[in-house]
């Protein structure tokens, strides 16, 4: 079964301006009509680093969860923030961007691999009382720029030090390194069959061009589950390094249909997102 997770939160955090609240207000409330499975509608980081997101608590507020059938999910730092979020009934899922990359958790987080593991722990105690689904986003999950160790090795660690956590979603994404269709289908290939009960996902950054061979590894590697953006716009601000853009919703879409999966997104609400999309993330 496919999951498709659709990130307007990639795309809000790194626009060189803020949305109005009631125009992410109503371009959030089209998408959860769409079908997406998960929609992550914002996050609760400090205003300073991305301003863009620093309303996320007063848009969720007043977002409309009913006649939906797309779970909700925010990007959380700290307990604090995933405490907060868990007031609301329609956030379904909570995630976190961890990292095997010392440089990327500081980067991004300010913090050490030790309180990383420390927060994943608190989230998933929140997750178990709130009935939260806790999904860890291992950044730089295919390597880094910044000369950080990393091996395929490392990467099972990691996911076996989760795995005996309690994390049931792991997604790895690539963030600001550009990568290959072979190393993805191999990763996948190891991961997906060495462990069972975790649902893996794949978050892509990639350029417009080579973006098809990479999605057909991880699917003929079983990877099920996609992160997409509309349009391919936004990444991580916080890397130190050149973004790469998204997967873009409408590739992803595209070639699903070519291979006859089923996708249960509402054609006329998805081109609606679209237009709508066009309009809220002009860049200029």
């Amino acid at each position: 079964m496919i999951t498709l997770i659709e990130s307007p939160r990639e795309a809000m955090q790194s626009l060189p301006y803020v949305v109005p609240a009631d125009r992410k207000i109503r371009y959030l409330n089209g998408l959860l009509k769409v079908g997406f499975d998960i929609v992550e509608l914002g996050s609760i980081v400090s205003p300073k680093l991305i301003p863009q997101l620093a309303d996320t608590y007063s848009v969720l507020k007043q977002l409309d969860f009913t006649n939906s059938y797309s779970g909700g999910m925010v990007l959380v730092v700290n307990p604090k923030g995933a405490e907060m979020i868990s007031e609301i009934d329609g956030v379904t899922h909570l995630c976190f961007p961890w990292s095997v990359s010392e440089t990327f958790l500081q980067k991004n987080l300010n913090t050490t691999p030790e309180k990383a593991i420390q927060t994943v722990d608190n989230l998933l105690n929140i997750g178990a009382i709130t009935n939260r689904e806790v999904v860890i986003y291992i950044s730089m999950g295919f390597g880094n720029p910044y000369g950080d160790p990393w091996s395929l090795e490392i990467l099972l660690e990691a996911i076996a030090t989760l795995k005996e956590m309690g994390v049931k979603a792991i997604t790895l994404s690539n963030v600001s390194v550009e990568i290959d269709a072979p190393l993805i289908r191999d990763l996948f290939f190891t991961i997906i069959p060495e462990y069972p009960e975790v649902g893996f996902g794949l978050h892509l950054h990639t350029t417009p061009d080579n973006w098809e061979e990479k999605i057909a590894s991880a699917w003929e590697a079983g990877c099920r589950k996609f992160d997409s953006v509309i349009h391919g716009i936004g990444g991580c601000p916080m890397t130190g390094q050149e973004m790469l853009g998204n997967l873009r919703t409408e590739y992803l879409v595209r070639f699903l249909r070519n291979r006859n999966v089923p996708v249960k997104l509402e054609p006329v609400l998805f081109e609606k997102s679209l237009e709508l999309a066009s309009d809220l993330f002009r860049q200029n």
